[in-house]
């Protein structure tokens, strides 16, 4: 019964985009995500939400990659922390899931 007074999440854009590695150094967040060789920045929205423990980032897939050429490592994407709204010096955690690179 509690769940009906939750109030309704809004829709996400896109699919959770599994990382294959992610950095946050230097008011920037970098990762290294699956790409068939046409991958963009403009293709990943990245979602910020806040909890009790500080900011927790989600990348979103919001273009599929049709290309053909796989790139093993992935490609990379990075956010300064000026563009994903956060204050410098943020503790910022990754809610994606982590996938290694195919070998």
């Amino acid at each position: 019964m509690a769940d009906r007074f939750q109030a309704p999440q809004a829709a996400l854009p896109g699919q959770i985009e599994p990382v294959h590695a992610a950095a946050i150094a230097r008011d920037e967040a970098v990762f290294w995500v699956t790409s068939n060789g046409c991958t963009a920045k403009e293709d990943i929205t990245p979602v910020v939400r806040s909890s009790s423990d500080g900011p927790i980032i989600t990348l979103r897939r919001i273009k599929e990659d049709r290309c053909r050429e796989t790139l093993p490592e992935g490609t990379e994407v990075r956010w300064s922390f000026e563009e994903l709204g956060l204050a410098p010096g943020s503790r910022l955690s990754v809610d994606n899931p982590y996938q290694l690179p195919p070998t």
